[in-house]
């Protein structure tokens, strides 16, 4: 697959996330399930951080440096984009405050996704 096109992808689903994390919340429909917002903030940063490392897997492909150079910089780009909306959530959004425990929940979505990453890696490579 062209870089290009895994390069869209990844800013498309960041895209998509930034929307969803940072849209007026009274216009989503509550469900009673313990803890969903944080199980959205894990699902959100594993599919954040996988797009990423696609993109980043190829960049590097045939360079000097290691693979999972990718998955670090996902990572890492992972953790800050989520800390990120989190500030903007609690700047300029009514409906929405800023939440370590959602922070936490980044993380471990991020930290999901280098896992699966590393041991799809063959998969993975074949993209």
């Amino acid at each position: 697959m062209p870089k290009q096109l895994l390069l869209l992808w990844a800013v498309i689903c960041s895209g998509i996330i930034t929307y969803f994390c940072l849209t007026d919340s009274s216009n989503i429909p509550v469900v009673n399930f313990p803890n969903t917002d944080k199980i959205v903030h894990f699902c959100f940063h594993f599919g954040f951080t996988i797009s990423w490392i696609l993109f980043f897997k190829k960049e590097f492909k045939g360079k000097s440096t290691d693979d999972y150079q990718a998955y670090l910089i996902s990572f890492i780009f992972s953790v800050f984009f989520g800390i990120t909306i989190e500030i903007l959530q609690g700047i300029f959004t009514k409906t929405r405050v800023a939440d370590i425990v959602d922070i936490l929940g980044n993380a471990i979505g991020a930290t999901a996704a280098i896992f699966a990453a590393i041991a799809f890696k063959k998969q993975i490579d074949k993209i």
